[in-house]
């Protein structure tokens, strides 16, 4: 069985699931967001009771609040969350990427998303890079060859784009690893998978420091 096959959804409900936590990775639903039922249901065309079985799962994941005489909301990361998020990405993403190899399809996936990158960098659309930044660390997650690793990281993907949200400023935050991006792909696609698996460990403590500092200056003010 393909990796495409095994992370096909088997039922309405886990298709709807996985739509709105793409629109949570894109950038499209933000922090603190209510989610009307009526209008959200009315807009994928499904009913109220997909929905509610769809809001469960998300909440049970923790991106999404369910709040008596409030409803739905999404969710606001704190920082314990997004210090545990980095560390789930340094263990899958960098032992990924060492076994990674030139012509695996993750690698050709990263290249797709890098060229997404700099089309949006030179289109001045932060929010499309942010989404070109998600798409190039989730085929990096690819290069473990485990379908059931990928839809694990679906989660963790869409719980880090919340904790980006709350700080506002996409461009500060993903106009850096545009470049850092293309030259950990070009390592990789050089065969020099150790080189690219150290980049990209700094890269990912680069990062932690810069989300982490900016959202404590967002809780301060």
């Amino acid at each position: 069985m393909n990796e495409a096959s095994s992370a096909l959804p088997r039922t309405l409900g886990e298709s709807i699931t996985q739509d709105i936590r793409r629109m949570l990775v894109e950038g499209e639903l933000v922090p603190g967001q209510r989610l009307s039922e009526a209008a959200l249901a009315e807009n994928l065309d499904i009913s109220r009771n997909t929905l509610r079985e769809a809001f469960r799962v998300l909440t049970r994941e923790g991106l999404l609040k369910h709040e008596p005489n409030r409803g739905v909301t999404v969710a606001e990361p704190d920082m314990s969350s997004i210090i545990d998020i980095y560390r789930v990405r340094r263990f899958i993403e960098c032992k990924a990427i060492a076994q990674g190899y030139p012509r695996h399809p993750g690698t050709l996936h990263m290249r797709e998303a890098v060229e997404a990158g700099v089309r949006a960098r030179e289109a001045q659309d932060w929010v499309a890079v942010g989404t070109a930044n998600m798409m190039f660390h989730k085929a990096v997650v690819e290069l473990a060859d485990s379908p059931r690793l990928v839809v694990f990281y679906g989660q963790i993907s869409a719980e880090l784009r919340l904790a980006f949200g709350l700080l506002n400023d996409p461009r500060f935050l993903h106009s850096p690893y545009v470049d850092m991006n293309a030259s950990i792909l070009r390592h990789l696609e050089e065969g020099r998978a150790e080189e690219a698996t150290a980049m990209l460990e700094a890269y990912l403590v680069q990062s932690e420091r810069t989300v982490l500092a900016a959202y404590e200056r967002v809780m301060k003010r």
